[in-house]
C-alpha cells in the first residue's frame, strides 16, 4: 500500500521513540477488545509487576478477546528459572515464579534518543539490566523505510551495515561510527527493535495508554480446523501515520521477539534462517507489485540459541503493515461447529466481538466507503474476496508459491503474509509443490486460487450470521444483535447470509482472471486485449514451458528482446539461434531437441502474428521501426524481472550471513536486498556482450545471482520449520 498523496514537504525525521501516535479512534488497542488477563495499557504495569507469566502462559483466552498485551523477550524456553543466590528455600514456588518472571520485564524507565520535538512525545522507554543480549542490526530495508516510514530516522545504521556487495573481502571493514547523537539514535532503533526496549504509555494518568500486544485468531491448517492459535511469535510494537496521508497508518510488527499467551508448546522465537528469507522476500514481493507486508529490519540476536532441526541462533524481524489482521481473526470469534479437531482449545462464538471487530476492519483496515448506519458484513467479505483474488492473481503471474495458505495466514487486506516455506517457480511445472510437509499438494502453485477461495469462504462463514441479520434489518446490526437470540434464529440467520456465496466466488474469479491475464499480457508486451490471447498464446506459452523443462522467468526476460522480424524475414537461420538462446537458459532441455523446436517455431508465429498488430501502437508516431521495437522491448524488461529470488540464492545469502554475520554477510545481504528491490535492472552486465573474464568482481557476482544456480536447487523444497 502507498500513502495517497506525494510528499510536498520535508519531512522531519524522528528517533522510534518519538515517532508520532495516530488519533486515538485509530489506535487498534484502544477500539478492540484486549484479554482481561492482560487488561488496557493503563493497568499493564501491574501485570508485568505481579503477574507477568500471564503473557507467557499458553492458554485460551476470554471469547471477547481481540488481543492480549505482551512485552516482547528474547530468551530460551523452556525458560531456565534459577533457584535463589542466597541458597532460601521457596516455598511458594508459583510466586517465586512471578518474582524471577518479573526480573525481565521493562519496568525501568531510560531516557530516550534526542529528537526535534522533545515535547511531542506520547511514549516513554523502558527496558531492564536482565534483559541485556547482544544484538546486532544485520538488515536495513531502504524501500520499507522510504515507502512506509519516511519519518523515521536511523541514524548511522545503514553506515554500520556498510555498502551493499557481494564480492567484499572481510579486509573491506565499513565505517563504525560508535559515539554522537547517530549512534544514540540507531541503538534505540536497534533496542527497540529487538525487544530489548518497550516504549509504553502505562498508569491511570497516560494521556494516551499503549503498549504493545498481539492478536488472537484462530484457523483451518492444511483443511483441518485448529482452533485457538494467535501471534504466537509476532508481537506489534507501535502504530505510526504516514507523514504524507494521516488516514494511513503502519504497524510496526516483531517476529520472534518471545513468547505470548498463543504461543502454545512453541518458544516464540525465530532463526536466523527464516528471518532473511521473509526480509528478503516481502521486499522482493513488492517490488513486483504484488501486494504485501513490508520488512523495516534484521536484528540477529547470537547469544540467544534456538532449537530446531538443530541449534540455531535467534533473529528479530521487523515487518510493517497497515493491519495484520487475517481471516482466522473472524474465525475465532464465530468458530466452525460440532467439529472434532486437534488444537489449543477454542472459545464459544462471540457475536458482539465480531461485530466489534467487523466495525473496525470496515472503518479502519478497509476503509468501506459506507455511511454510518449501512449494513457492512457483505462489503467487507466482497471487499476482501477482491484484493485477495487480485494477490493470488500476481503470484500466479509471477510464479510465487506461499506454501502454506492456511486460513490465519491469509490477510484480511489481501496482502502477502507470513513467508515459510515459500518459492518462486524454477522450470516451470503447475504441479510444483514448495513445502516438504505438504504431502498431499494441498498447496501447489496451480491449487493456490483455490486455496484462497477456501480460506474467503471460511471468511464468509464467519460472518454469515450478521450478514444474514443485517439482510433482514436492512441496516448496520448494533451492540448486543445477537443477546438472547434464539439458536434456531441464528441458523436462520446463518443460511441467510451464507446465501452470497455464489455471488462472492463469482467476484473471485472474474477479479482474478482480469488481473492474471492482464499481467501476462504485460509481461508478453502486449497492450490491447484479444479474446484468443488466453489459449493461443498464454496458456500455450506455458504448456510449452512444462512440456519442455524451461525456465519460468528466464525464458520471459528472453522475450522481451523478440523481433517479429525474425519471424518474417524469410530466414530460419535468425531465428534458430533465438530458440536455441531459450533452450540454454533451462539445463533440462537441449538445444537441438527437435520437439522443442517445433513448438517454439510455431508459437513465435503466433506471437508475431500478435506483435505486429500492434506495431503502430508502439511505434506513437515514429516511423522508425527500431525505436518502436526498443520501446516495447523496455517496456516489457519493466514487467519481467531480470533478478529472482531463487531458493539457491537464499540457500548461498543465508549460509553468508551465518558464517560472518558481522562483516562481508551484511554486505551481500544488503546487495541481495537491494536486487530484490530493483529485480528489472540489467545486473550483472547483462546489456553488454563482454565476457566473465573481462567483468569486475562484482559483475561476475551480479550475473551469478541472475543465474539458476546449480541444478540440485531447481524444484528445491522448505521446511515449516522456522
Amino acid at each position: 500500500m502507498k500513502p495517497s498523496r506525494l510528499l510536498r514537504m520535508p519531512v522531519i525525521k524522528l528517533p522510534i521513540s518519538a515517532l508520532p501516535l495516530p488519533p486515538k479512534s485509530y489506535i487498534l488497542t484502544c477500539n478492540l477488545t484486549p484479554d482481561p488477563a492482560t487488561p488496557a495499557a493503563s493497568a499493564f504495569r501491574d501485570v508485568l509487576t505481579n503477574n507477568p507469566s500471564v503473557q507467557r502462559r499458553s492458554r485460551v483466552v476470554d471469547p471477547s478477546t481481540h488481543f492480549s498485551h505482551v512485552t516482547p523477550l528474547n530468551l530460551q524456553f523452556p525458560y531456565r528459572i534459577q533457584p535463589p543466590e542466597d541458597g532460601e528455600e521457596v516455598k511458594d514456588k508459583s510466586k517465586y515464579v512471578e518474582h524471577w518472571l518479573s526480573a525481565y520485564e521493562p519496568l525501568d524507565e531510560r531516557p530516550c534518543a534526542p529528537a526535534q520535538n522533545e515535547g511531542a512525545k506520547h511514549l516513554k522507554k523502558y527496558s531492564r539490566d536482565k534483559r541485556e543480549i547482544e544484538r546486532e542490526l544485520i538488515g536495513l530495508s531502504d524501500s520499507g523505510l522510504r515507502d512506509c516510514l519516511p519519518h523515521l530516522a536511523v541514524g548511522d545504521a545503514f553506515a554500520q551495515i556498510g555498502a551493499p556487495s557481494l564480492s567484499a573481502s572481510g579486509e573491506e571493514t565499513p565505517l563504525r561510527p560508535v559515539s554522537g547523537e547517530k549512534a544514540a539514535v540507531r541503538q534505540e532503533l536497534v533496542d527497540v527493535l529487538t525487544g530489548h526496549s518497550v516504549l509504553m504509555s502505562t498508569g491511570e494518568d497516560a494521556e494516551a495508554p499503549y503498549a504493545p500486544w498481539s492478536l488472537r485468531y484462530s484457523g483451518h491448517q492444511f483443511g483441518l480446523w485448529a482452533g485457538q492459535l494467535g501471534d504466537g511469535r509476532a508481537i506489534s510494537i507501535l502504530e505510526t501515520p504516514h507523514p504524507s496521508d494521516p488516514e494511513l497508518t503502519y504497524e510496526l510488527q516483531l517476529k520472534g521477539a518471545g513468547r505470548t499467551p498463543y504461543s502454545r508448546s512453541a518458544d516464540g522465537l525465530a532463526v536466523l534462517r527464516s528471518s532473511i528469507r521473509e526480509y528478503l522476500c516481502s521486499e522482493a514481493m513488492h517490488a513486483l507489485h504484488i501486494p504485501t507486508t513490508r520488512s523495516l529490519a534484521l536484528i540477529h540476536l547470537p547469544e540467544l540459541e534456538v532449537i530446531r532441526e538443530e541449534v540455531e541462533s535467534a533473529c528479530v524481524l521487523t515487518r510493517l503493515a497497515p493491519s495484520f489482521l487475517r481471516i482466522g481473526s473472524f474465525q475465532a470469534l464465530n468458530p466452525p461447529q460440532n467439529i472434532f479437531f486437534l488444537g489449543g482449545g477454542q472459545q464459544e462464538a462471540h457475536y458482539d466481538a465480531l461485530r466489534i471487530l467487523g466495525e473496525w476492519t470496515r472503518r479502519r483496515v478497509l476503509r468501506l466507503p459506507l455511511a454510518e448506519d449501512a449494513p457492512w458484513g457483505k462489503a467487507l467479505v466482497m471487499e476482501c474476496a477482491r484484493r485477495n483474488a487480485k494477490m493470488v492473481a500476481g503470484w500466479q503471474a509471477y510464479g510465487f508459491m506461499h506454501g502454506v495458505i492456511n486460513t490465519d495466514n491469509v490477510s484480511i487486506m489481501g496482502l502477502t503474509i507470513d513467508y515459510g516455506p515459500y518459492a518462486f517457480m524454477d522450470i516451470f511445472n503447475e504441479n510444483h509443490i514448495c513445502n516438504h510437509s505438504d504431502e498431499e499438494g494441498r498447496y501447489a502453485y496451480r491449487f493456490q486460487p483455490t486455496m484462497i477461495t477456501f480460506a474467503l469462504r471460511s471468511l464468509l462463514n464467519a460472518l454469515a450470521p450478521l450478514i444474514g441479520a443485517e439482510s433482514e434489518l436492512g441496516a448496520a446490526v448494533k451492540a448486543g444483535w445477537a443477546d438472547d437470540v434464539s439458536k434456531e434464529k441464528i441458523e436462520e440467520w446463518t443460511k441467510k447470509g451464507a446465501e452470497i456465496e455464489a455471488e462472492m466466488k463469482s467476484e473471485i474469479e472474474s477479479v482474478m482472471e482480469k488481473e492474471y491475464w492482464t499481467l501476462f499480457r504485460k509481461r508478453l508486451g502486449l497492450k490491447t486485449e484479444e479474446t484468443s490471447d488466453a489459449d493461443e498464446l498464454i496458456r500455450s506459452l506455458l504448456s510449452l514451458l512444462q512440456t519442455h523443462k524451461l525456465d519460468f522467468h528466464s525464458t520471459f526476460r528472453r522475450l522481451c528482446a523478440f523481433r517479429p522480424s525474425l519471424v518474417s524475414a524469410g530466414s530460419s537461420g535468425e531465428l534458430d539461434a533465438f530458440i536455441a538462446s531459450l533452450a540454454k537458459k533451462s539445463p533440462e532441455t537441449s538445444l537441438g531437441d527437435a520437439d522443442a523446436a517445433r513448438d517454439w517455431h510455431a508459437w513465435l508465429a503466433k506471437y508475431a502474428e500478435r506483435v505486429d498488430r500492434e506495431a503502430g501502437i508502439w511505434a506513437e508516431g515514429s516511423e522508425d521501426p527500431r525505436k518502436t521495437w526498443e520501446r516495447r522491448e523496455r517496456a516489457m524488461r519493466r514487467a519481467n524481472p531480470r533478478f529472482v529470488l531463487r531458493q539457491w540464492v537464499l540457500e548461498e545469502i543465508i549460509k553468508r550471513v551465518q558464517d560472518d554475520p558481522g562483516e562481508t554477510g551484511k554486505r551481500a545481504l544488503a546487495k541481495v536486498h537491494e536486487m530484490a528491490t530493483n529485480p528489472y535492472e540489467p545486473w550483472g552486465a547483462e546489456d553488454d556482450g563482454r565476457s566473465d573474464g573481462e567483468l569486475s568482481e562484482e559483475e561476475k557476482e551480479e550475473r551469478r545471482f541472475c543465474g539458476l544456480g546449480a541444478n540440485k536447487f531447481l524444484g528445491f523444497q522448505c521446511s515449516c520449520s522456522s
